[in-house]
């Protein structure tokens, strides 16, 4: 196995991790980012690549592949060690306060812990209706909307992803509908409203009962909740915007203080276990607001607090970036 010597291992390789690993090396940190995904970018780059962000400080609109690319060069002077494809397994605490932490196949000895996602591979949440139709037009997220261009599109479901795909999506689809079981939506109100000034057609209380076919969807029924009436779609790609469940994994094993599958943290993102900290969405505590914004701010409180827990004697703050530090 392969060994590692750093003074900060960042768990979870998504924006808050790799802004998290500028930060360290801005602080003269060593730094390595361990994530059970293929690559850096975390849920953005698996599932949302070219989905539009709106609410990143400096920019008016920016694609979550631009994001994770400026991300990824904001962090490249840090120098850290990407271990991905691995999940952080067993945990150890050393005399000296360090840590190891050990992975599939790398071995990490580390001064302290950031953990900022890393929580294992998601796992989409069925359309009972549509089983069976996985690689033949059911998908259940859109990295590439150029791969749906001209087809007929059902969207199903009433969170922000499916409002987000159908608004992507309109202008290069042959059609968008959107199919929802209640007749109200978790999504942005804005986004809502965008999508529906489209001409986008929003179906609710009704569900996808039928999927039909040769080797790829051709159409759809969906079900009336109240009438039973059913009624015919023609569809060859089927969105089924579900959400999806991930797992903490073995970190609910670290012995950290958690609240519905989410780390518990104070003002300085201490965890209840020295020299652990969290950030990002996976970090919880009151008056949170999950926003990619505040991952940020975040990811760079626990870096500091970090930094002062591994050696007393430096500053929390040690400056602005565009100032000396002291």
């Amino acid at each position: 196995m392969a060994i590692h010597n750093v003074d900060i291992l960042i768990i979870g390789a998504g924006p808050s991790g790799l802004y998290g690993a500028y930060y360290a090396g801005f602080r003269g940190m060593s730094v390595a980012l361990m994530d059970s995904l293929e690559e850096p970018g975390g849920q953005i780059t698996a599932m949302y690549p070219e989905k539009s962000i709106f609410d990143v400080g400096g920019f008016a609109e920016i694609k979550g592949k631009d994001l994770i690319e400026n991300l990824l060069l904001q962090s490249k002077p840090s120098k850290p060690i990407f271990l991905m494809n691995q999940t952080a397994t067993s945990l150890t605490k050393n005399p000296d306060k360090s840590i190891t932490v050990t992975s599939e196949t790398d071995i990490v000895h580390t001064k302290a812990i950031i953990i900022t996602g890393g929580i294992g591979r998601f796992t989409p949440r069925p359309l009972p209706a549509a089983d069976g139709w996985g690689g033949k037009g059911l998908v259940h997220f859109v990295p590439k909307m150029s791969e749906h261009a001209g087809k007929d599109v059902v969207i199903v479901g009433g969170g922000d992803s499916a409002f987000d795909w159908a608004n992507e999506l309109h202008p290069i689809a042959k059609s968008v509908t959107l199919i929802h079981r209640r007749d109200k939506f978790r999504a942005h109100q804005a986004t809502i409203d965008q999508v529906t000034a489209l001409g986008v057609p929003l179906i609710t209380e009704a569900e996808v009962t039928k999927v039909s076919g040769n080797s790829h969807i051709e159409k759809i029924e969906y079900t009336n909740k109240k009438t039973n009436e059913v009624t015919e779609l023609t569809c060859q790609t089927l969105v089924a915007a579900l959400g999806f469940t991930a797992n903490i994994g073995p970190l609910a094993e670290w012995g950290l203080n958690l609240e519905t599958r989410k780390i518990v943290v104070d003002s300085g993102m201490h965890t209840n276990v020295e020299r652990i900290f969290a950030a990002g969405d996976i970090s919880t505590y009151p008056g949170k607001v999950a926003l990619i914004s505040v991952g940020f701010g975040e990811a760079a409180t626990a870096v500091n607090n970090a930094v002062v827990a591994i050696n007393p004697e430096a500053h929390l703050f040690p400056g602005h970036s565009s100032g000396s530090v002291e």
